[in-house]
């Protein structure tokens, strides 16, 4: 009898869960205004409805730079992208892209900030410009993706590769630097 009662309580005990649950994820908060760094204090503040579209090829661009707000980039199906160099990241046919060309003003660290993952490539005279960094955004920020360029004057095509839906917020921001 000792044996049928021990069975069940241990029938009881599996169907209901572990006897000792772990404890609960602390909820963690966010502040109200997430520290970013300085080059992008207006990544919170949208571009006043400001888009900018990136081309699905890179013939007759118009050289422009994102700005210093955070910006909608509506992006293009796979099957209608040419890129003007193949992308280092092979393009995944069910996510979106474009290119997006950026006049550099003047030499400096270029930071690229999206609010979603994707690749980019930065673009210049026909060759892909290496990347120093990348990374996620700070806590809370809304920020997915960083990555930042070494760059000097001149123009440059910022291509996205393999975002995960049809429009996403970027942002482009020259840092000088010394600092």
């Amino acid at each position: 009898m000792g044996f049928r009662i021990m069975a069940a309580l241990l029938a009881i005990a599996l169907s209901t869960g572990p006897a000792f649950a772990a404890p609960a994820a602390k909820d963690v908060s966010c502040p109200a205004a997430p520290v970013l760094p300085p080059e992008l204090a207006d990544w919170g503040r949208d571009a006043s409805g400001k888009t900018i579209y990136a081309y699905g090829d890179d013939l007759g661009a118009d050289w422009s730079p994102l700005g210093a707000a955070r910006t909608a980039l509506p992006l293009h199906k796979f099957e209608s992208l040419r890129y003007g160099i193949a992308p280092e990241r092979k393009p995944d046919v069910h996510k979106f892209g474009g290119m997006i060309p950026i006049d550099v003003k003047r030499a400096g660290r270029l930071v690229v900030a999206l609010d979603a993952g994707a690749w980019i490539d930065l673009v210049r005279d026909g060759a892909v410009v290496k990347s120093l960094t990348h990374g996620h955004g700070p806590a809370c920020s809304g920020i997915r993706k960083m990555v930042e360029f070494d760059v000097t004057q001149g123009r440059y095509q910022l291509q996205v590769v393999n975002a995960p839906t049809a429009s996403i917020h970027a942002m482009a921001v020259l840092r000088d630097w010394l600092r």
